[in-house]
This record gives C-alpha cells, structure tokens and sequence, in this order.
C-alpha cells in the first residue's frame, strides 16, 4: 500500500466527515464539482493540470495507524474519536466515481474539472487536496503555456526552482514541461517525472577562476568547462562584458560549443551582436539561451523584433504565477442521494451562487475553432446550430475507486494543450490583460441548469432574488 496522505487536508474535513458519522449521514451520497469561479483579469483561458494527481491521491485514500492515532491528539477532534469513528477511518477506501477534464484541456470559469460522486464522507475529503492540486496545478500550467506560445517556435525551459518552495519547484516543473516547456533545471523533477534536466554553469563558477592560470580568468573558466564537459559545453558569458564573453567561449570551444546563455542587459541587442561574433569565430551552430526575469511578454517582444535567440530560460515569473499567483477554483456539492431520492443543491450566497444538479461540459465547434461552452446537466442534449459539433468533456476517471483512465504520458498532454490553444479564436491567444470592453468567451447554463436553478431557488428561498 502506497504511504499515506490522509492528513495532507484541513481540518474542517475532518470535523465535518466526525459529524456526519456520529449524526448517521454515512449512507448519504453527494456529488461535488470543482471548478474556477471566475478568470484572473490577465488569463483568458485555464489549462486544466493537476487531475491526474489528484486522483491519485483520492485513489490511494487511506489512514495509517499514526494518523488515527494523531487525530485522536487534537483537542479540536477529542470529542469525536471514538472507537467506532477510529475504527471507521481505518477502513476508509475511497469508493466512488471521479468524472473530470483530460489534463490539458483547455477550460473558462463556471465549468467543472472534476465531478466527484460518493458516500458523503469520501466526497468530504476529496475537497482540499483536490483543491490544493488542481489550483497550483493549473495556475502554473496557464502561465506555461502562455509562455509557450510567446516563445514559438523557439523552446522555454525552466528554471524557477530558487523562487519557490522545493516540493512547488518540483511540481511546478511538471506542470511547466507538461505545457510545452521543453525541459527544467531541477533535477529531482527529471528523476520523479522523466523530464529533460537542462543547465549550465552559474557566474561563480566564472568568477572562482578570477586568480586561476595564465590569461584572462573567464577564458580560463571557459576552457575547463568545456574540458570537462566536452559534449555538453553551454556558456555564461555576461559575467564582465558579454561580447568579449562570446569571444572567449567561442575560442574555447569553437565548433564543439553547444551555446552560450545571456542573463543580463538588453537582450535584443546583446543576442545580435553575440550571434555575429559566434559565426565568424566558428561557432556558427552555437544556440544562445537567453533568461533574467524574462515573462511571455517580453518574450513576445523579443521575438517580434526578430531577436536571434534559440532558447529562453523563465523562472519566477512561471513558479509563481506573478500575474496570476492565485486562481478562484472551489468545490461545491450540487447534489445529495438519500435512499434512492436525489436532491439537487445549490448555493445562492451573492457573488457566490452555483447550478444545482450533476452537471457535463459540453464543448461547441465550428470550422475547427471553439465557439462556445454550455454547462448542462449531466445527459441532457443542447441544441447545435448548422455546421456546428458538441463534445462531452468529461469522462469517466474512477469507478467505484479504481482508475478507468490511465495517468496521461506527457507527450499526449503536451500536444493536448497544443492542439487545443490551436482551436482557440486568435483574440483569446492575446496576452494584454482583460477589460471591460474585451470580448470574452461564452460559457453559459443550458436551459435544463436553468429551469433547475429556478426550481431549486424557489424550494430554498421561497422564490427571493
């Protein structure tokens, strides 16, 4: 059995899971859905990440004896750890279904990424880690793939790990690559998920040579590195003065030099003058690398003015999400099963208010571009107009707990969000923030969500508004 992570959670799951046991709710079923209430002001569209571990996590759902036993120690529980109760999460296994978004589908506010259905407590706990993951997850994943596209067709690798917590690093490498980013720095994230680990030497290894043998210390620098790494000789040159650093590197390596990196100063102009030096110096198949706080929109500027730069290097900006550092994804019930009679739920708090009901993502295309998505009721039909096609987005993940759709290979989620940022209208690839006047994508309850929305609203509320 894999470790567990039961406790990777709030603690409001677990009160909440204590008092349906002790109350006689644990037959009730519910389904929940998780999704981004509304857009960031600079995202026009979410790349959906992190599903595939978050059912992980809910697939090998368990406590270990150390975690009862922890549980049983928080003076906030005391009253609820009873035998029964402790004996109870002993035995927990996640016994529901999960529908939900193939990792990398592209997707806008008010629509589900993940639809989970089970008895109350499983679907209880589903809630933070699911929440946790999928938020970071897509957060980073939609900057990734913003970079990307700046970037085409030159590659983004990233390099962000000193800019965030060690486990984020990690992940945040995975989300980048499963993006488009064509490698990270960190190492752990190429053994743990089969990524290319790409780098190169820092300035101190340059500066460390300042007092080293005969000559100027960046050339001596230059040539040990590319003594001792003959094969895979990419150099920093813009410790003291970058064209004198191309130069030197290309006099060091000369046709065996895989590229240099700039990390500093004007980019475009740098890179054009570096290039120059690396052809006529016989290091003409040399790539330049370029990083320093760089982002899609200065990438995006770099490239437009023709700036000859084979490889950009983002960190900070990419780990962190620095435009979009949080995104408002929730996890809402929106139906409970009692002994066979279902009940639709929603919440009508203002500005917060859901669709009641079990709901599917029904994507609508024409002429191979997305033209609208409708929320409608889990089986329920939509109308399509003439030469327009409806695709269900979600698909079954779990049943009864166990996977029916195995873990998605990079390469398939790499051309999933290629593939799907293609299909977008041009004006959703803009990269300017979103105003009031700009156009936005359609997503909208289907007639079916809105007559239950009104049902359920005059149930709850006596019709108020």
């Amino acid at each position: 059995m894999t470790p567990s992570r039961a406790l990777e959670t709030d603690l409001y799951q677990l009160t909440m899971a204590a008092g349906y046991f002790h109350r006689g709710m644990v037959d009730l079923r519910a389904t929940c859905e998780l999704f981004v209430r509304r857009l960031p002001k600079t995202r026009r569209y979410l790349v959906a990440m992190g599903i595939d571990a978050a059912l992980d996590w809910l697939a090998n759902l368990h406590f270990a004896e150390e975690d009862v036993a922890f549980l049983r120690s928080l003076p906030a529980l005391a009253d609820a750890m009873t035998p029964a109760f402790c004996d109870y999460l002993r035995g927990l296994r996640f016994t529901g279904d999960a529908w939900a978004l193939a990792e990398g589908t592209v997707a806008f506010e008010n629509e589900p990424f993940v639809r989970i259905t089970g008895p109350i407590i499983e679907a209880q706990l589903a809630e933070t880690f699911l929440l946790s993951t999928v938020n970071h997850a897509t957060m980073i994943g939609s900057k990734a793939a913003r970079v990307v596209h700046a970037a085409a067709p030159s590659a983004v690798v990233e390099f962000g790990s000193r800019r965030t917590h060690p486990q984020a690093a990690v992940d945040a490498a995975r989300w980048s690559c499963a993006a488009g980013f064509s490698g990270t720095s960190n190492v752990e994230a190429g053994r743990r998920h089969g990524l290319p680990v790409l780098g190169t030497a820092a300035h101190m290894w340059t500066m460390a040579h300042s007092d080293r043998g005969a000559g100027s210390g960046e050339e001596q620098a230059f040539a040990n590195y590319v003594a001792t790494f003959p094969n895979a000789s990419i150099l920093l040159i813009d410790t003291y003065d970058t064209p004198r650093g191309a130069l030197r590197a290309a006099k060091a390596a000369g046709a065996k030099l895989k590229g240099v990196r700039l990390d500093s100063g004007d980019l475009d102009a740098l890179s054009r003058q570096v290039r120059a030096i690396l052809d006529e110096n016989g290091a003409a198949s040399a790539k330049i690398v370029a990083s320093g706080d760089l982002n899609e929109h200065s990438i995006a500027e770099l490239r437009a003015a023709g700036a000859p730069i084979d490889t950009f290097g983002v960190g900070t900006e990419v780990v962190t999400s620095l435009d979009a550092p949080a995104l408002s994804g929730v996890y809402k019930v929106v139906e409970l099963e009692d002994g066979g009679a279902r009940r639709a739920i929603a919440k009508f708090s203002s500005g917060k208010a859901t669709f009641p009901g079990v709901h599917q993502v029904q994507r609508v295309s024409k002429d191979g571009r997305f033209v609208r998505d409708v929320v409608a009721l889990a089986g329920e039909t939509i109308a399509l107009a003439e030469g327009e096609s409806g695709e269900a987005l979600l698909s079954p993940v779990l049943t009864g707990g166990a996977r029916t759709r195995p873990v998605a290979p990079l390469a398939e989620v790499r051309a999933r969000v290629a593939a799907q940022q293609a299909a977008l209208a041009p004006w959703l690839l803009d990269l300017a923030e979103v105003g009031r006047s700009s156009p936005r994508y359609e997503v909208k309850p289907s007639p079916g969500v809105e007559e239950l929305s009104a049902k359920v609203r005059a149930e709850v509320m006596g019709g108020a508004t």
